[in-house]
């Protein structure tokens, strides 16, 4: 349900097995984002979609139904590959969320208050210092660690409440952050939710990010599986070619044609 006034910047949306993500460029994505966060009542939830995110979608139907309640969008080469082969051509941009979040923050003049909750707490804590340091026009305020207990979740949530934020950033790693979000979080708590996965790991300088040069290749999930081979090797070495058998199946089963759906706002959902 759609409980806010219609944003004026839409966009089409291309479906990737079956989920809709926005094809918006830098600039309207940052417009887009900047507007949901100025309008006086709803929600909107953003998350992002990256080949790994994809596989785990496909053996989970309710985070693939809580991936449809948001304003998805898309993050590494791999949705690339799957948006040429179901639509002759790549996405605009490159919107994974460790680039997008901080460039959204410098992008927003209006200064905002930002909760945070997820990672470990010294790495929240550093998380929202470097983003203060970033950005010191907005108010960044670390709420809680991502691995409270679960029974406790309506007492985080009543925390953000209580601080009304404008902005909500989330880090518990995919899926547990987008259901965890569909869930807990409602429009009385923030009117801008981001899933935000590794995010506060990069912004407290505990994992290196890649070169600007193999950012701008998608390339950087090569940089991560060097760093951390043991954690990651799973994720990319047999996750890449699952990826590319499921995209593969599903055009052969005729499931996606190239043709997106065009001119439709990306709506802001409340639940």
């Amino acid at each position: 349900m759609n409980v806010s006034p219609s944003p004026s910047i839409t966009a089409s949306q291309r479906m990737i097995l079956d989920v809709p993500v926005c094809d918006f460029g830098w600039a309207d994505a940052f417009a887009f984002t900047d507007e949901i966060a100025s309008l006086p009542i709803g929600q909107t939830v953003i998350s992002f979609l990256n080949a790994n995110n994809a596989n785990l979608m496909m053996r989970d139907p309710e985070y693939r139904a809580a991936l449809k309640r948001h304003i998805v969008l898309p993050d590494g080469h791999g949705v690339d590959i799957a948006s040429w082969l179901f639509h002759g051509k790549i996405f605009p941009a490159n919107l994974n969320g460790t680039d997008f979040v901080p460039a959204l923050m410098t992008y927003m003049t209006t200064p905002r208050r930002v909760a945070m909750i997820g990672a470990r707490a010294e790495i929240l804590k550093r998380a929202a210092a470097n983003f203060q340091k970033h950005s010191p026009w907005h108010e960044f305020i670390p709420v809680s660690d991502g691995f409270f207990d679960a029974a406790k979740s309506d007492e985080v949530t009543a925390r953000v409440r209580e601080l009304e934020p404008d902005i909500l950033l989330i880090a518990m790693g995919s899926p547990k952050q987008e259901k965890w979000i569909d869930r807990h979080v409602g429009p009385g708590h923030a009117r801008l939710v981001i899933s935000v996965g590794a995010l506060f790991d990069f912004m407290a300088e505990e994992v290196p990010r890649a070169s600007a040069t193999v950012r701008r290749l998608r390339l950087e999930w090569l940089h991560r599986l060097v760093h951390e081979p043991k954690r990651l090797w799973r994720r990319y070495l047999l996750g890449n070619p699952l990826f590319m058998y499921y995209i593969v199946r599903h055009k052969l089963a005729g499931r996606a044609k190239a043709s997106p759906v065009s001119g439709q706002p990306a709506e802001s959902r409340s639940f």
